[in-house]
């Protein structure tokens, strides 16, 4: 019999509904951090982002709050999913680059391997089982990563966005730490959780800060509009960003989780037109709530319009159910609203998992 048919004695179907309240776990997480989110000292400087006891996003001029997030817990319907997805047999990069190549393999959800001759190069690794604080409940993949972490070539650097748990999950980079021990660099407020772990090679790093990576790799930390928070008492104590990182001649930019905002434009403005963005698509319904956090695929090709990108990758979509939307929709949606705008499908692309491609 199919999870989503199995029935209780009330003649409903109790594993959807198990399903549903373990899905909406982290909407009671953030509604907790909002209730509790005073609840903070002092740490960074003032500024456009930054009162000094919590950051925000200089973008937007309105919140969900807490209202709202009851709403969304009363009234949210989930899609059915299925348990598992297989995933295409992986094939991926091992023949050595040339000067100014880039290889990418998208792993899963926001997960990507980018490659170069001078550096290879994580975002937001996550292998676990679930995106949650605990490992036995929460959030599950229904999907396995495109490639296991046994395969990986050399890591020289991992980059997180923020700090949320299918973004920065512990155990994945404990696991890089001990098998290649590369750099970590990590918005402002997350360098103290990696260090307690024994996670010492940690950079923070804030707004249009920029760190050269031993002459490899130039990586500037990038705004976004979203949030961050890992428990009821840390509401936007930390920072979350993007990242531009300048191998050679050739610029990739990693989106991490975003909604639209003006920053796009900002960012072309002040780092160039990236040759390769990977932007955020799915985790968007229903949008009255979400598109504050979380672009949907139009927004996601407006963003790429707005950086001017050469080509475009979608991630954040895919592996765990986190909203509304059907699990196809997000690469669905993308493809109307390419043909919709007009532009060429090869311009805002997909990639399967553990599927690596050179660019």
């Amino acid at each position: 019999m199919d999870r989503f048919s199995k029935k209780n004695n009330h003649g409903t179907d109790s594993t959807r509904i198990e399903s549903k309240n373990v899905i909406v776990l982290p909407y009671i997480y953030f509604l907790f951090s909002l209730l509790f989110g005073c609840c903070v000292s002092t740490k960074y400087p003032n500024s456009d982002h930054s009162n000094g006891k919590y950051f925000y996003n200089p973008t937007q001029v309105e919140e969900n709050g807490i209202w709202r997030t009851l709403k969304l817990l009363s009234t949210i319907d989930f899609e059915e999913w299925p348990k598992k997805v297989q995933n295409e047999k992986a094939n991926l990069i091992k023949n050595p680059l040339y000067k100014n190549q880039i290889g990418i393999t998208f792993i899963n959800h926001a997960t990507v391997l980018i490659q170069s001759r001078e550096i290879n190069i994580l975002t937001d690794p996550v292998w676990s089982e679930r995106i949650s604080p605990v490992s036995w409940v929460g959030t599950k993949r229904v999907r396995e990563p495109g490639m296991r972490i046994e395969d990986l070539p050399r890591i020289d650097l991992v980059v997180i966005s923020h700090n949320h748990y299918d973004h920065l999950d512990l155990e994945t980079l404990k696991t890089l730490n001990k098998k290649f021990s590369p750099k970590f660099l990590v918005p402002l407020g997350d360098k103290e959780l990696l260090q307690s772990e024994g996670i010492s090679d940690t950079d923070e790093m804030d707004w249009w800060q920029t760190i050269e990576i031993e002459k490899k790799a130039e990586v500037t930390f990038a705004p976004t509009q979203h949030l961050s928070a890992r428990g009821i008492f840390d509401w936007n104590r930390s920072l979350w960003g993007s990242y531009m990182i300048k191998i050679g001649n050739r610029r990739v930019y990693f989106g991490g989780d975003a909604a639209y905002s003006l920053h796009y434009k900002e960012i072309k403005r002040r780092l160039g037109e990236p040759d390769i963005s990977l932007l955020p698509i799915g985790a968007y319904e229903p949008r009255w709530f979400m598109r504050l956090v979380h672009m949907n695929p139009l927004d996601a090709i407006q963003a790429h319009m707005d950086l001017g990108s050469k080509l475009s990758i979608g991630i954040h979509f895919g592996t765990f159910q986190q909203t509304e939307e059907a699990l196809n929709a997000p690469v669905e949606e993308l493809k109307k609203e390419l043909l919709k705008a007009g532009l060429n499908l090869s311009d805002f692309i997909v990639q399967k998992e553990g599927i690596g491609k050179i660019y």
